[in-house]
């Protein structure tokens, strides 16, 4: 059965270091960690979640992406957890749009990132895959496998001044409902 994880909070060493490669896919201890970040994420209306965010430095992402109060307008798709992920390609093509995280609770910051990447990981069940991704999901990766290279958005942030509480994202978001 499924436990709700403590999430780590921005400060803590475990978001500052590159996390290691899983090499024993059968491990029940990933196992059991892979559904455990898929019911924190959905509990927590996350739309992805890295394992260091929950104490493991392990080169493991959940995306799950799907309209949530945090985030209306996301796609859905179903869970995925993406073991070993790796970046192969980057469009050159860069969007700006607003990013959250789990582990800095309250606040939001506008984040350029590629439109489109390529990704090669490792399913739960050990089958390799390599695919591309575009807009929202493409963005949740990129900041998901920064968190496995200890990084944060606030780092790939252009500016100071694009940074907003969650108030004043949930705000502007209504007055763009009713417009």
């Amino acid at each position: 059965m499924a436990r709700l994880l403590q999430v780590a909070q921005l400060g803590h060493e475990v978001l500052r270091q590159r996390a290691a490669e899983i090499t024993d896919l059968r491990d029940p201890q990933i196992v059991q960690l892979i559904d455990d970040m898929i019911a924190t994420t959905i509990d927590l209306d996350g739309v992805g979640l890295g394992a260091p965010q929950v104490y493991q430095s392990k080169r493991l992402i959940i995306v799950a992406s799907r309209p949530n109060a945090r985030y209306p307008y996301a796609p859905h798709m179903e869970p995925t957890a993406m073991i070993n992920p790796k970046i192969t390609h980057y469009s050159p093509d860069l969007v700006k749009d607003w990013e959250g995280c789990l582990s800095i609770p309250g606040v939001r910051g506008m984040v350029p990132r590629s439109k489109t990447i390529s990704v090669e990981y490792l399913t739960r069940d050990g089958k390799s895959v390599s695919t591309e991704y575009v807009d929202f999901v493409a963005r949740i990766i990129q900041h998901e496998v920064d968190h496995l290279d200890g990084i944060t958005f606030l780092e790939r942030m252009e500016s100071t001044r694009e940074i907003i509480m969650e108030r004043e994202f949930q705000r502007m978001l209504a007055k763009k409902k009713t417009q």
